[in-house]
């Protein structure tokens, strides 16, 4: 079967990165078509955030026989949209949605648009799917198929786990190869997206990771990673990992497989602030072999909202990681979480912490109750709604405050915009760039929060 996979564009395309922009490869797209192609069924790509024109011409050109559209909370009406669409071109095309909204709140993409809904883990399905051809699907594990009487879940299906993932294929990064130059994350670029773990064990309040994989953490064998990265042409290397560096020592062990290879990258992943103080060592090894930026996720810089956040973590800690990373020569790419309880006094003091330690490029997301996440499960408190009474998912970029603010809404949205200008020096080499988010974080889940 012909399968057209897209990752949608949004109406409001911003999602935690401010000014600095990102297009980043859509790795969870081509792990589904590796999945695909594999089973033996024919794949195609369309990234809408680079073509936002092209779906007609797509449809018309390859005529799928399915269409699978991954999703965050800001791509929830778009996605409609785009099964709506597709629906229009031939009512027999099947539609599919998964990624990190349709994860957790399924519900949403209930709709006749829509046959199946995916939550969690996808390639499974997405096969399972295509290999039904035009019949109708078996019950399927964790997806949510249209009948007449609504859509029904099949069962619960395995866990994942080391060996599974493991066992995927390389990401089918040839189903891009048209537009892979075009990926970047600011001035890396281009960039390839890969992850040697998936999930966290700390339960960060504002974050859906842990909740995506109950908590557990799974890795890669150490051989396939450096087959899979050997394989990557780009220059600069994003390692998508939930939290690389968790476990050092099999950091350390895999920094040494790479360098054994041969293989000499520019690195840029995430890390926790109290793994990079506990795991001095991995970091110093990936430094060796072309580590230069770490994606720290900060978040708070109060005890209070340390502790609202539940970091584990304390501001001594996040003083003495910031000092580490200066003494190993590692580039530190600022992540804070914005409350919504902020006043004048909190940002003015967001800034000077960020001037005192002279972060060179801090990057701001204001606290958001994303799906999956312990802020809100209910969402009582949301003030961004649509007609109906749900959520506007438009609104959930990490940019809008879609709860109510201690500030008047206009006086909170001016602080944080300022929270910009006065760091504008950071970004102003990226001003040419369109802002995007990419499917970096639990790609095969994209449950992953854009808060940290």
């Amino acid at each position: 079967m012909r399968v057209l996979l897209v990752w949608p564009n949004s109406h409001n395309e911003v999602l935690g990165w401010g000014d600095l922009g990102a297009i980043a490869e859509p790795l969870a797209l081509e792990y589904l078509g590796a999945a695909l192609e594999e089973a033996g069924h024919e794949p195609r790509i369309l990234d809408l955030r680079l073509h936002p024109r092209d779906l007609a011409a797509t449809l018309a050109d390859f005529q799928p026989g399915m269409v699978g559209v991954t999703a965050f909370s800001m791509h929830v009406r778009r996605t409609k949209e785009v099964c709506a669409e597709v629906k229009a071109w031939k009512p027999t095309c099947r539609t599919v949605v998964g990624g990190h909204h349709a994860t957790f709140l399924p519900e949403d993409f209930f709709t006749p648009h829509i046959d199946a809904v995916v939550v969690g883990e996808g390639t499974e399905a997405i096969v399972a799917l295509s290999d039904a051809g035009e019949r109708a699907p078996p019950p399927l594990p964790r997806c949510w198929l249209r009948t007449e009487a609504g859509h029904v879940c099949g069962p619960a299906g395995a866990n994942l786990d080391d060996a599974t993932l493991t066992a995927l294929p390389s990401p089918a990064r040839h189903l891009v190869a048209a537009d892979r130059h075009r990926y970047f994350i600011d001035w890396m670029s281009p960039v390839a997206l890969m992850r040697t773990t998936v999930g966290c064990p700390y339960r960060c309040t504002f974050c859906s990771i842990w909740k995506a994989v109950d908590g557990r953490y799974f890795t890669r064998d150490i051989d396939a990673v450096v087959e899979e990265l050997a394989g990557i042409r780009e220059d600069w290397v994003f390692l998508v990992d939930d939290e690389a560096f968790i476990n050092g020592k099999r950091m350390v062990r895999l920094a040494k497989a790479v360098a054994e290879a041969g293989i000499r990258k520019r690195f840029f992943t995430y890390c926790r602030i109290d793994s990079l103080i506990r795991n001095a060592e991995a970091i110093e090894a990936w430094r060796d072999i072309g580590l230069e930026r770490l994606f720290v996720g900060i978040d708070a810089i109060s005890a209070k909202d340390l502790d609202e956040y539940n970091k584990r973590c304390d501001i001594a800690q996040i003083e003495a990681g910031l000092a580490m990373a200066e003494r190993l020569g590692i580039e530190i790419f600022a992540q804070f979480v914005v409350n919504t309880d902020y006043d004048h006094g909190d940002f003015k003091r967001l800034a000077r912490f960020v001037q005192h330690h002279k972060i060179r490029y801090p990057s701001f997301t204001v606290l958001t109750p994303l799906p999956g996440t312990d802020l809100l499960p209910d969402f009582e408190k949301v003030t961004a709604r649509q007609a109906d009474g749900r959520p506007d998912w438009d609104l959930f970029d990490c940019q809008n405050a879609v709860v109510a603010t201690r500030l008047p809404p206009a006086e909170f949205r001016r602080e944080y915009r300022n929270l910009y200008h006065v760091f504008k020096g950071a970004y102003v080499q990226y001003r040419e760039h369109s802002i995007f988010i990419d499917d970096s974080r639990t790609p095969l889940l994209g449950a992953a929060s854009a808060q940290s």
